[in-house]
């Protein structure tokens, strides 16, 4: 029998609006406690690009993995090691109940109050809007529950009723779904049901009033390192291959870059002793000082 391959990887089409950008700026990699960490706004920095009939595609149709990363000016201006997480956006809210369906008493979930979700993030709080997100659970003190998270797998809007419980006058409170949006949404989790060997060991789902962070599972997070340096190649070689001049007069060393502007000016000049013995060759910066009399194409004309 003949076996067939086949490919496991999609390319993301993600919206800017659900990524975040964090950035962790250090001078350099020897300094690791004085950072700066804060979060940049991705839907400014983020452009995804879009397909068009040349290459199988419709010029409206996000082409998927490929993403232009601006980098401001305002924000990336020191010399030093730019780290860059790009993540899902984090959804910070809090567990309003956690319960049963009237109709099925073994279907468990989350109960989430929409006054609780920050306002740019409620579109996605709608019938199944939160189907494939992840759970992470927080712990009283703030800490994250490590390594312990829950899959969202059906996201209705809901509503409570009062139910009477077996074999006592006892209500107890259960939930309904319902086609009007109201502010609360039953939110499966999996895993959630008890193993058939062991009925009881019923799984964590959470608890009313905790808080919980939801994470889309769009994509994965990747980390990017950006280095700003003084000089790169192309300076380098300006630097090497550029043209050159030096006045004889004055000592004035000039390099010029590809478009025979001056790029850098030295002083060039010589140290010698009280017995005019040769000591010293020095090529001194001229920093702003530049002498824009040392025009290449006048010089050369």
């Amino acid at each position: 029998m003949a076996t067939g391959n086949y490919g496991t990887v999609r390319l993301s089409d993600v919206s800017p609006a659900d990524t975040e950008i964090i950035m962790n700026y250090t001078p350099s990699r020897d300094l690791t406690n004085d950072f700066v960490l804060k979060k940049l706004n991705a839907q400014e920095l983020l452009q995804p690009y879009f397909s068009n009939p040349a290459i199988g595609g419709q010029t409206n149709e996000i082409l998927g993995g490929l993403y232009n990363l601006k980098l401001p000016a305002s924000e990336f201006n020191n010399i030093g090691i730019y780290n860059l997480l790009i993540r899902p956006v984090q959804i910070r809210t809090q567990i309003y109940d956690c319960g049963v369906l009237q109709s099925l008493p073994n279907v468990k979930g989350i109960i989430i109050d929409l006054s609780t979700v920050p306002q740019e993030f409620l579109n996605r709080f709608v019938t199944q809007g939160l189907v494939g997100y992840r759970v992470e659970y927080l712990n009283n003190d703030g800490t994250k529950n490590t390594n312990f998270f829950r899959i969202i797998t059906s996201s209705f809007f809901c509503e409570a009723v009062v139910a009477n419980t077996n074999n006592t006058s006892d209500k107890a409170q259960r939930w309904i779904y319902t086609d009007a949006e109201t502010n609360l949404l039953f939110c499966t989790v999996s895993p959630s049901s008890s193993p058939s060997n062991k009925p009881n060991a019923t799984p964590y789902i959470g608890s009313a009033g905790q808080n919980i962070i939801l994470t889309n599972t769009f994509f994965d997070p990747i980390m990017i390192e950006i280095e700003i340096v003084e000089q790169d190649i192309s300076t380098l070689a300006i630097a090497l291959y550029g043209n050159q001049t030096k006045s004889i007069e004055d000592g004035i060393y000039t390099i010029y870059d590809t478009n025979n502007n001056i790029y850098k000016q030295y002083n060039l000049y010589e140290i010698r002793s009280q017995f005019n013995e040769l000591l010293y060759e020095v090529r001194q910066d001229r920093g702003s000082n530049i002498d824009t009399t040392k025009n290449f194409d006048n010089i050369t004309a």
